[in-house]
């Protein structure tokens, strides 16, 4: 299953934990230092809390979270075959997790789609084993910068 995910900057992160708790009739997935995220099936929704990262009520970024790397890597695919422009990651490790992705840069915001692989130790993203390829440019490899202020 597929989901939206929404990551917002919150002020206070234990209010905002209770209240999404409250309003969403569900507790974190997972709580770490400045970050919480709920896994939330109605509506099936990732919503990620970050404190420290930007104005508070403000939007941190968006994206999709996909249920396994093939669906991340469908969409890749299909971002190249529409000559749209990403930044794609694999193997990174970010927001307390590795995940493959990438950024499809939108007119406003880019989405992330991503596919979380596992638990990871830190917060920053670290793409040293990061690879991909750029809009329309077909399977060849190519190194990615780490550019994504929120990177979850």
């Amino acid at each position: 299953m597929s989901r939206v995910q929404l990551a917002i900057n919150v002020a206070d992160l234990d209010a905002s934990i209770a209240f999404y708790t409250k309003l969403f009739g569900t507790e974190p997935a997972k709580i770490r230092e400045g970050y919480a995220n709920f896994a939330i099936s109605d509506p099936p929704m990732k919503l990620i809390l970050f404190t420290g990262m930007g104005e508070p009520g403000s939007l941190n970024h968006i994206g999709v979270e996909v249920e396994n790397a093939n669906a991340v890597g469908a969409m890749i695919a299909r971002a190249n075959d529409l000559g749209m422009e990403q930044e794609i990651q694999e193997d990174v490790s970010c927001c307390f997790a590795v995940q493959d992705k990438t950024w499809i840069k939108g007119p406003e915001n880019d989405w992330e789609i991503y596919y979380v692989k596992g638990d990871a130790p830190e917060m920053a993203c670290d793409i040293s084993a990061t690879s991909g390829w750029a809009a329309g440019s077909g399977p060849e490899l190519a190194t990615v910068p780490a550019t994504k202020s929120g990177c979850c």
